[in-house]
């Protein structure tokens, strides 16, 4: 085994879980990483839009173990320069990229740690069409349960296999009274994500122990993070670099995840349907934002059941928006007619005791003035006020807004509909600003740091209950709300 290949297998088995590793070691199932294997994972694995049967593992093929390193850093943000460096060699020789490699991969999954019990997909072949991804939608399995698996590639039938092993966990049937815990978190800086092997806030997740987690929005910053990505090559190298980071690798191999896009991760700021970034434009970072999170076919918007007393809302907030500049009236969205539609027929549908929308924008507030991208700006004043009069009339104070997109923390109540919003902050401190300050008449908490969001939903008794905390990006709590249902 050579000297980088064997430090990345201790890095491997370091990020893997000590007793994931010892159980797969034990059962033969972790092989070396030598000179004999031509395809390796160094982007890890993802598990996305898990069920109470189903799930989605994505796995990409690459030529390397680790990330590229010792590769051309071009460090900084954009901040509105039109003077940037440009980009003087081929895309695999920045520093952080994974290129990828022509091969085949597939899932093997089961109960048992050690994989003895595992069910296997067939091999799936990947090219560069795909970015030499492919996502397995696993279906027939337990409901709350965690499961084990293993991501085996390999060039051909005679080739040497390498594989990843990772967990997630199955929701519990909408009928199960079942504790659960989740995290949100969102805004992630590369040059500014507070420590070289990722964000401290997954470390901190994971010492959480979610159930699952929500990654709401501006994953990576295409215009803003340089080098810009002002082409899909670019566009797709921002994603190899920010999730081949250590520390990014082992929360979403380990972890249940759903994953929503907003502008900076769709394109560039605050934009909508027909904006170009260079040769890099709207739809297709459309398409790029679908191969990279494991998400199910059909509309971005969606809805996921935990249990008796959890049901969660995921809106889309880029595919179906009007203009930012176009004036504000009945017909000027951002979700489109059918995204409403589908939210207000499945929410009154749900017999959730805790009904809570994840949101890659703002619904409530109060945002900084010059902004006109969300439901708490007056450019979509119509829209904002026709959603949450809707919430306030047709449920009763078991629902509660997640937003994203916002770079601080804060507790709002709307002083109108009494709607209550909960923004999840930056990802690290470095990110955090923005605010616009404190406001007495929306905030019950307001902080300018980074974290995330953990939300606890539990029974005293046989009274449902939800404690929402924002935390800092170690993991200790800044603040605590509880709703209760009598």
């Amino acid at each position: 085994m050579t000297e980088p290949q064997s430090q990345s297998r201790r890095t491997f088995l370091s990020h893997c879980g000590t007793s994931l590793a010892v159980g797969a070691l034990q059962a033969g199932l972790l092989n070396a990483a030598d000179e004999k294997a031509a395809c390796f994972q160094a982007m890890g694995t993802r598990v996305g839009d898990v069920t109470s049967s189903t799930a989605i593992v994505w796995a990409r093929v690459t030529q390397h173990p680790e990330r590229n390193n010792e590769g051309l850093l071009i460090p900084g943000r954009a901040n509105g320069k039109k003077e940037l460096p440009e980009v003087t060699v081929p895309v695999p020789e920045l520093e952080g990229a994974c290129p990828g490699q022509q091969g085949e991969v597939r899932i093997r999954y089961g109960l048992k740690e050690d994989l003895s019990d595992a069910k296997s997909t067939g091999w799936a072949a990947v090219d560069e069409k795909s970015d030499f991804i492919h996502q397995f939608h696993l279906t027939g399995l337990k409901s709350g349960q965690q499961y084990y698996y293993a991501s085996d590639v390999r060039e051909n039938a005679e080739s040497q296999v390498y594989l990843r092993p990772g967990r997630f966990r199955t929701a519990p049937e909408p009928g199960d009274v079942a504790e659960v815990r989740f995290c949100v978190m969102t805004c992630q800086g590369y040059p500014d994500r507070g420590h070289p092997d990722g964000h401290p806030i997954y470390p901190a997740m994971g010492e959480y122990n979610p159930d699952f987690t929500s990654l709401t929005g501006d994953l990576v910053y295409y215009d803003n993070d340089l080098p810009r990505a002002v082409t899909p090559e670019l566009g797709q190298y921002h994603w190899q670099r920010m999730f081949s980071l250590p520390r990014l690798v082992e929360f979403n191999s380990n972890h249940s995840t759903y994953w929503l896009k907003d502008d900076h991760d769709t394109l560039k700021n605050d934009s909508w349907p027909g904006a170009k970034m260079g040769t890099f434009d709207f739809v297709t970072g459309q398409e790029i934002f679908r191969q990279q999170a494991p998400m199910q076919d059909g509309p971005a918007y969606r809805t996921f059941r935990w249990g008796k007393d959890l049901q969660i809302w995921l809106s889309d907030g880029r595919d179906y928006r009007s203009p930012n500049n176009m004036p504000d009236g009945p017909k000027k969205t951002i979700w489109g007619e059918e995204q409403k539609a589908w939210f207000k027929q499945t929410v009154q549908e749900s017999d959730a005791a805790w009904k809570i929308l994840i949101s890659p924008t703002p619904f409530v507030g109060p945002d900084r003035t010059g902004k006109n991208d969300n439901h708490a700006n007056g450019g979509f004043t119509h829209e904002g006020d026709e959603l949450r009069h809707w919430i306030r009339e047709y449920t009763q104070g078991n629902f509660a807004v997640i937003c994203g997109d916002r770079h601080w923390q804060y507790h709002s109540i709307h002083p109108e509909t009494g709607l209550h919003e909960f923004s999840v902050g930056a990802a690290s401190n470095e990110h955090a600003g923005g605010t616009p300050g404190l406001n007495p008449e929306y905030h019950q908490f307001h902080r300018v740091k980074g974290g995330f969001l953990s939300v606890h939903v539990f029974r005293e008794g046989d009274k449902p209950r939800a404690t929402f905390e924002h935390r800092d990006i170690d993991g200790a709590v800044v603040y605590s709300y509880t709703f209760k249902q009598q």
